[in-house]
């Protein structure tokens, strides 16, 4: 195996517990705005809706948007699904940026200042520039640098994202490691030339969702956290 010298993160999900988070913001919403309804519901339908989004994007239905518009899309959609009245432009203006503020898992903030003294450590995410950057503020993410595939105006798992964020860095793709707790994200980066290292997140999705969590022989690395990971890599 090439040396590897930068490692680039998925983040929702891998890096935060995104479902945790939209859930407890849509809780306090609700005890703000006195609208009863199941929060972890609509954190997971919230979710579900951000593939098929992108979707449309790629099909030409809608026009290119970043993350925080395709967010606040699927938001309006699922207000309206759900019956959820009495939000102000303003409730739903902070309600959509819940994704800036995502918490990170507990092992995410450690790991990966182990891996940054070894190793340059980026995000490569959907998120948007914005997101991202409020997202690290708010959890603490050491990242050397943001990358969002935003700046490739393409979502993953297109190729020029991936091509993309190793140029970017500088390094030849062989030098590059993708982390991610989504297998289809990481045969993809092996596909443009990336190294991939599986980090297993069972409590991403509620237990009804069944996810392989099985670690992969056509991976380079398998962990169950990113300390794990800075374990085996020696950082």
């Amino acid at each position: 195996m090439q040396k590897i010298e930068a490692l680039v993160f998925d983040v929702f999900g891998t890096v935060v517990d995104w479902r945790s988070s939209i859930t407890r913001e849509g809780r306090a919403l609700g005890e703000r705005k006195n609208i009863k309804f199941n929060w972890a519901r609509f954190a997971n339908a919230w979710r579900a809706g951000y593939a098929p989004a992108m979707d449309r994007v790629r099909r030409g239905e809608l026009p290119w948007m970043n993350i925080d518009q395709l967010h606040r899309l699927i938001l309006d959609e699922l207000l309206v699904k759900f019956k959820i009245d009495g939000l102000t432009e303003e409730d739903k203006d902070h309600f959509n940026r819940a994704w800036h503020r995502l918490k990170p898992w507990p092992d995410s903030v450690r790991g990966l200042k182990r891996l940054k003294k070894n190793f340059v450590i980026s995000t490569l995410s959907n998120g948007n520039m914005s997101l991202l950057t409020n997202m690290a503020k708010n959890g603490g993410l050491p990242w050397d640098c943001i990358i969002s595939a935003e700046l490739f105006n393409h979502y993953k798992p297109d190729p020029e994202t991936y091509e993309g964020a190793a140029k970017m860095l500088g390094f030849p793709r062989d030098h590059v490691m993708l982390v991610a707790a989504h297998k289809d994200d990481l045969r993809a980066a092996q596909r443009s030339g990336l190294h991939a290292a599986f980090v297993a997140r069972p409590k991403e999705f509620p237990p009804s969702k069944k996810i392989d969590l099985s670690p992969d022989s056509a991976f380079d690395y398998n962990a169950t956290s990113i300390i794990d990971l800075a374990d085996q890599l020696g950082a």
